[in-house]
């Protein structure tokens, strides 16, 4: 009986956490504690992987253009920047619960559509707990992820005040109050709101975007850079967001990595640059190695896109676990620039107007998620089909290490020294790695395991012709190299 597509599917993801884990990609954070949910950490790896990732685009989206310009601003700001943003009152998903064993669940991932204006689909998905299709009406949930700054505790402060509330609720319950309890209720309805002030007064939010920071600086950028439209802003860093239930490894987590661009553009061109940014995106995924058939652009319906979002494209992948968003391409409008400044911040100095012409630039976005570009690429790149080993096929430019050295034999001092003064030489210019334990075939799968494209070998040979044999990841072809042309070989067969 052959087995079905489904349990294919989930026996990969199983297959990529325990590589993740034996190799040193990503370990559950906390792990001697007992782990936090939905929590990784990446490991020696696995950083050098992400940090790959994070070069590369930087490279290719700041470093090579001219019209963008970087950023890096701080995970926690004035909490006035999400209220402008909308981000207090609009940033939330639909929770609905489980009428049974009261697992509580994000609507979409139980098959329940919701977007603003109602429920789209009533046919709900199994709780995966108990089995149970009847779920309580969808709710919205905030995501945004609480903290407090300051001496302030706010724990007795937040008992003091659903004692308060308790009091309220069996005041208001007599109909026919005296004068006593009339007084009370006053001053109980007073302390409230003096409590409510202290605690708002020290609340503030890890950023749930990388956005908004963009759009308070565009004035400081646009100062100091003296950029004109069209240019783009972009920043690699953290994001928060109080997820109501993360899962899928490091699909879905409430701490996680964005690579994100906000391109200013004149309104009349937004539908331009749309596209030009969907074409970038593709060919972004390309470079990394995943294949366009697993992609899929979707078109977000109106209901169902963000409260600032007039447009929006998710690039949906094929993960094993089901075809689910790895980016997002969104027209924003001028919405956060008009929020944040009282006055258009950016002059038109090609206007007729005395001065230029002040407006609100219009914002297309494209998003990059850094943990699901990870997990995309271990997915394209994992490969069990040879019964003798298991390969990651990486994008050389992504491989944590992109060359190996060895000696064929580690109790040979000969072999040794030269095998090491190899290596010492190549990794000033790569990422190298060294082994000298047990057998060379045993190496050799152990870095096609973790993806490195060629190893060295260095063995008795290499002594007397100054040549080592290099194996290749993909084929597990030899060749013999010079040692004085290893750096040129590698330099042409890594970046070709």
């Amino acid at each position: 009986m052959k087995e079905s597509a489904m349990a294919k599917h989930n026996n990969l993801m199983e297959k990529i956490v325990s590589l993740c884990k034996r190799r040193g990609f990503i370990f559950p954070g906390s792990e001697i504690y007992g782990g936090l949910a939905n929590s990784w950490d990446y490991g020696p790896l696995g950083v050098e992987l992400k940090n790959n990732i994070k070069q590369l685009w930087w490279k290719k989206f700041v470093h090579e253009r001219d019209d963008v310009v970087g950023l890096d601003a701080a995970l926690i700001m004035n909490p006035k920047v999400w209220e402008a943003s909308g981000h207090l009152k609009e940033f939330s998903d639909p929770l609905v619960e489980c009428k049974k064993c009261h697992e509580r669940y994000r609507a979409g991932d139980v098959g329940l559509v919701v977007p603003k204006i109602g429920l789209t689909r009533m046919v709900a998905d199994a709780c995966s707990k108990c089995g149970s299709r009847e779920y309580t009406p969808p709710r919205r949930f905030n995501l945004m992820l609480k903290t407090s700054l300051g001496p302030l505790d706010q724990y007795p402060i937040i008992l003091n005040l659903g004692s308060l509330y308790q009091r309220k609720e069996e005041l208001n319950g007599i109909q026919e109050k005296n004068k006593d309890q009339q007084k009370e209720l006053e001053e109980l309805e007073k302390e409230i709101q003096r409590l409510t002030m202290i605690i708002n007064s020290s609340t503030f939010y890890f950023r749930p975007e990388t956005a908004q920071s963009m759009f308070v600086n565009f004035k400081n950028i646009l100062d100091t850079t003296r950029k004109t439209l069209p240019f783009g802003i972009a920043q690699i860093g953290k994001a928060f967001r109080n997820e109501i239930t993360p899962g899928n490894f490091i699909f879905r987590t409430r701490e996680f990595e964005q690579m994100e661009i906000e391109y200013f553009v004149r309104e009349n061109e937004w539908k331009k640059w749309f596209e030009y940014w969907k074409d970038e995106m593709m060919e972004w995924m390309k470079e990394i190695g995943i294949d366009k058939k697993h992609v899929h652009a979707v078109e977000v319906p109106e209901g169902e896109r963000a409260h600032y979002s007039k447009r929006t494209i998710d690039f949906e992948y094929e993960f094993p676990f089901g075809q689910k968003e790895l980016y997002g391409l969104a027209y924003r409008t001028d919405f956060d620039l008009k929020n944040h400044f009282k006055e258009a911040p950016y002059k038109d100095a090609h206007s007729q107007a005395d001065g230029g012409e002040a407006l609100y630039p219009h914002v297309v976005e494209p998003t990059w998620g850094v943990d699901r570009s990870v997990l995309a690429v271990l997915c394209e790149a994992y490969d069990d089909s040879d019964a003798e080993r298991i390969v990651l096929h990486l994008k050389p430019a992504l491989a944590p290490y992109q060359a190996a050295v060895f000696p064929l034999l580690a109790n040979k001092p000969e072999l040794v020294k030269l095998a090491k003064k190899i290596y010492d030489d190549l990794r000033k210019e790569f990422s190298v790695a060294w082994d000298d334990r047990g057998n060379i075939g045993k190496r050799y799968y152990a870095q096609d395991e973790i993806g490195t494209p060629y190893c060295i070998t260095v063995d008795f040979d290499s002594l007397e012709k100054y040549d080592v044999t290099v194996r290749d990841r993909d084929t597990a072809k030899q060749e013999r190299i010079s040692t004085n042309e290893l750096r040129s070989y590698l330099n042409k067969s890594l970046f070709r």
